[in-house]
């Protein structure tokens, strides 16, 4: 059964020979090009299937070069999320010190970090996303082990604004950053502090993605003025940021790629729109003229009658 799921993996990345070819003997490959294949996988499907396909593949399985990039996805299965970070140590262990890319989604905790941290000195490109149980302080203890990190992606993280802060006061050389969130209408949630701390302390970016941050037009113009590298920008969602005029004009003659606060967001997998804050807004005078009901108050009703007009579902 594994070996039939391997298989099937592998040669779903390979050409599809014509009825007059032989069939294909995997163990007759050159090592390089097995390795190439097995490359192709998925961290997970290497693991759990593709390494006890046989001896051969087993010891290819464990070649630290197979574990340069290490993806673990698992947005669907929280219940799992133990047995994905169980299966990270194992393929961090397998690194040998040679991490480069990283990207989790949806598990992970402090220990996995640290233990990530003691053992990837050479890591260059970090993406988490979704990983609530992450902690902000363990991330930023992190950092002092990754000199190498030009690449920070934090898709809606539970860190504090403070925090956030911090971390980018933490990575003055980063060349890409991504900070996604949930973006909000509501006006009285502007705040450009972390643009302006973006603008302070990441002068050395090329590539800088805020998916609903809460920036306004001065948080823009202010990373416009003190990022002079900048070549892509991805203000999706940065409902507060009004591209028009001077602003539009030297976004377009600065940056090489840009995505407008209203651009589609077709290809981003999250959602975009923090609609509880926009309800409050929304609705806010009704709630200044609403009557509200204290614990002590209660309603009678003389007759069915005057029961609402949804009443009759429960019936």
């Amino acid at each position: 059964m594994v070996e039939t799921l391997a298989m099937s993996s592998i040669q779903s990345l390979l050409p599809t020979p014509s009825s007059m070819e032989e069939p294909q003997n995997w163990l007759e490959f050159p090592r390089d090009v097995t390795l190439m294949i097995l490359m192709k996988l998925e961290a997970i499907e290497i693991l759990e299937t593709a390494q006890f396909v046989c001896k051969l593949w087993y010891n290819l399985c464990k070649d630290p070069s197979m574990w340069r990039s290490i993806v673990m996805l698992n947005l669907d299965e929280p219940e799992l999320s133990e047995k994905y970070q169980n299966m990270l140590y194992s393929a961090v262990d397998r690194s040998s010190g040679g991490l480069i890319n990283l990207n989790i989604e949806g598990f992970g905790c402090d220990e996995l970090v640290k233990y990530i941290a003691q053992r990837s000195s050479l890591l260059k490109h970090l993406r988490l996303a979704c990983c609530y149980k992450i902690s902000a302080d363990a991330l930023i203890e992190a950092f002092e082990k990754f000199p190498l990190l030009e690449e920070l992606e934090l898709t809606l993280v539970s860190f504090s604004g403070e925090q956030i802060l911090n971390i980018i006061r933490r990575c003055p050389f980063l060349k890409t950053f991504k900070l996604n969130q949930q973006g909000s209408r509501n006006p009285s949630l502007a705040c450009d502090d972390e643009a302006l701390a973006i603008a302070a302390s990441m002068r050395e970016l090329h590539h800088l993605q805020l998916i609903g941050n809460s920036m306004t037009s001065d948080g823009l113009q202010a990373i416009l003025d003190n990022c002079p590298h900048l070549q892509s920008l991805d203000l999706r969602a940065c409902f507060h940021v009004h591209l028009d005029g001077n602003l539009m004009k030297r976004c377009s003659e600065k940056i090489k790629e840009l995505r407008r606060p209203n651009d589609s967001t077709d290809d981003y997998n999250y959602l975009t729109t923090d609609y509880d804050s926009d309800f409050d807004e929304i609705y806010a005078d009704e709630y200044e003229d609403m009557d509200y009901v204290s614990d002590d108050d209660h309603y009678e009703f003389s007759d069915d009658d005057e029961l609402p007009y949804y009443a009759d579902v429960y019936d």
